[in-house]
């Protein structure tokens, strides 16, 4: 399976928030290309797809080895590298990325403290470009809403050459459950419509995350976790 995307993968140094933004055209990018693990780091696997690369680079990632550790590891597991793209996030921040030769073009990476931004089949390098000057120019943010103007800022400067039919953002902090994972699986304004459902679970689902029950580090057990906008406030559960 291929799929043309571009993709920010990244770190809050702040929170220690893991996150993946992804856009591209084809239906559902975000079942296949993002993997995250609150323990490990973030993947965005992409191009020629192959999951396993984020399944075990994850695993690899999740046992102390670093980004570029991980990249290595991954190209020497897969026959098929040329046709890959990835981009590497692990939990000090330390990134990576790789873009095979036989990926479409135009084809590239960016890769600075705390992220990787990765796309093949754009327009133009402008894309990447525009994804780093937005997720740079917005460090006071929280890490989801940073993740989601880079991707909107690459849609603007080009994006995929075929145009946009879905778009993913998913964000974990330091549960096994992610803050934020959303999904627009089939929209002609796929990007469009993840800022719209993004502005939704912002004021409803975010506010929620952060009440749930949490394990208790010296007694195993589960714990209310108060919000901070306070428990009167709380929007009403599922």
């Amino acid at each position: 399976m291929k799929l043309n995307t571009f993709s920010i993968t990244a770190r809050c140094h702040r929170t220690g928030e893991m996150g993946i933004a992804v856009a591209t055209k084809f239906v559902a990018v975000g079942a296949l290309c993002s993997f995250i693990n609150n323990n490990g780091g973030a993947i965005a696997s992409q191009a020629y797809i192959n999951p396993y690369l984020g399944i075990w680079g994850l695993e690899h990632l999740a046992q102390g080895h670093s980004a570029e550790e991980t990249l290595a590891y991954l190209k020497d597991a897969d026959q098929g590298i040329e046709f890959r793209q990835l981009g590497i996030v692990d939990k000090t921040g330390g990134s990576v990325a790789f873009t095979g030769a036989k990926c479409d073009t135009w084809r590239g990476h960016l890769t600075g403290p705390n992220y990787a931004i990765a796309g093949n089949r754009l327009v133009s390098e402008h894309t990447l470009e525009a994804m780093r000057e937005s997720f740079e120019s917005n460090d006071a943010l929280p890490l989801s809403k940073r993740l989601l103007l880079a991707l909107s800022a690459g849609e603007a400067a080009g994006g995929d050459k075929l145009g946009h039919q879905s778009a993913a953002i998913k964000v974990f902090g330091d549960q096994d459950f992610p803050l934020v994972d959303l999904r627009v699986d089939e929209h002609a304004d796929s990007v469009g419509e993840l800022r719209r459902v993004y502005g939704i679970a912002e004021e409803i689902l975010i506010p929620l995350i952060g009440s749930l029950p949490t394990p208790d580090a010296e007694t195993g057990k589960l714990r209310f976790q108060r919000s901070a906008i306070g428990e009167d406030d709380l929007p009403a559960p599922y």
